[in-house]
């Protein structure tokens, strides 16, 4: 039975999951039962091709991405792929039509084999649109159930909270990305020698990002409002470690929200969700 197949393929999209993001995890679990698995298998799919460009050094990236990408277009056609991360998304796709939002994603990713520099807005914004932002537009057709009325009207608060979670990445895995790979995706900042001045500028950036965002979790069905909210709370506790980082310590350290005080922003955020005084 195909079935059988289709809730292992899960399971190893879960396994993804936990093995590599406890927060995105611990957010999944405050979802509502029925759309959970839906958000494993598309974190299944954009942790397998981050990881491609990202922690595969020494094998042949290119070729693998171009291959992931091959059979994701077969599982796609076929409706069944060998690959367990495969067959799970293609449900999903198929499931809520998200089949424009995977071609920037790939273009994304692909831009990371080859690209260590973005020197203007346009290609910056571009990157975050396809790394990000439609990722977050995955999500939301899961969490509006396909109603297209509903995920018009938060389309523009998905995207800001992409892409002020992608930016929150950038700095927390700065060390990473600068020194092992060469990348700088900030345009103009030049982190080897980063002021307080230029700080500020991506944290206002950031906060006015998390700012349009918040206005579209208020608006989630209640099937999703308080996993989406639990992850917004963990990330801006990360902007307060950023905000208290001083400019030189970017580079030598990663920025991260130890595993008892991510337990401390669940529980407060449980009480905030059910005092319905989120904020």
């Amino acid at each position: 039975m195909k079935a059988l197949f289709d809730q292992a393929s899960l399971e190893c999209s879960k396994t993804i999951t936990r093995k590599y993001s406890t927060s995105f995890s611990l957010a999944i679990k405050m979802l509502a039962p029925e759309i959970q698995d839906d958000i494993y298998s598309i974190y299944g799919f954009v942790r397998c091709a981050d990881e491609i460009v990202d922690t595969f050094e020494g094998y042949e990236q290119a070729t693998l991405l171009d291959e992931f990408e091959a059979e994701y277009k077969k599982a796609l056609e076929r409706r069944i792929s060998l690959n367990p991360i495969l067959n799970a998304f293609q449900h999903v796709v198929h499931r809520y039509g998200l089949y424009e939002l995977v071609a920037p994603f790939m273009k994304s990713m692909r831009m990371d084999l080859t690209k260590k520099e973005y020197n203007s807005i346009a290609e910056y914004e571009e990157y975050i649109f396809g790394s990000a932002d439609v990722v977050g537009l995955m999500c939301l057709k899961v969490f509006v159930k396909g109603d297209e009325k509903k995920y018009n009207e938060l389309k523009s608060s998905a995207m800001k909270l992409g892409s002020a979670f992608q930016k929150v990445n950038f700095l927390r895995d700065l060390q990473h990305d600068y020194e092992n790979l060469g990348r700088v995706y900030f345009p103009g900042i030049n982190f080897s020698s980063l002021t307080n001045a230029n700080k500020e500028q991506i944290v206002a950036e950031i906060n006015a990002d998390f700012e349009e965002a918040f206005k579209g979790i208020l608006k989630l069905p209640t099937e999703a409002k308080f996993g989406v909210y639990t992850a917004y709370r963990y990330y801006k506790s990360l902007m307060q470690k950023i905000n208290k980082t001083q400019p030189e310590e970017f580079l030598s350290k990663r920025i991260s929200v130890s595993n008892p005080l991510k337990l401390v922003i669940l529980g407060k955020s449980y009480l905030r969700y059910q005092l319905n005084i989120i904020a």
